[in-house]
């Protein structure tokens, strides 16, 4: 799965919670995110549309970065579910600092051969 088509099957389960997703397509809209939310950090800077008392970030940011948001976690989980992990593991990067690296770490890893309990190989389809 290349970026494009990444991106557009993120977007297009912008809320889907369910399926698995390949290590390709999170890591294509990770990039994605990382090179949008730089690009609103930098034009808050440029129109001087940050909140001030040294937060370089602003509306433009805050906006792109909600819209980002729940396709951020909706492919996070579909990739849990793509390493036989449920979603909930999502919530164990707010427990600790050391529970973000591990939910990474588990998005790092290859998907589970063949249909799991929540659907089939996205390496087939």
């Amino acid at each position: 799965m290349g970026f494009g088509q990444a991106v557009s099957t993120c977007f297009s389960k912008y809320a889907t919670f369910s399926g698995r997703a390949r290590r390709s397509e999170f890591w294509w809209f990770a990039l994605f995110q990382f090179i949008v939310l730089a690009i609103a950090a930098g034009l808050d800077n440029g129109f001087h549309t940050t909140f001030g008392n040294g937060i370089p970030y602003g509306w433009v940011y805050t906006v792109v970065a909600l819209v980002l948001v729940i396709p951020s976690i909706a492919v996070t989980i579909r990739r849990l579910h793509d390493t036989g992990r449920s979603g909930w593991w999502w919530l164990l990067a707010f427990v600790c600092g050391i529970g973000a690296i591990i939910v990474l770490i588990f998005c790092f890893l290859d998907g589970t051969p063949g249909p799991n309990q929540y659907g089939p190989s996205p390496k087939a389809a």
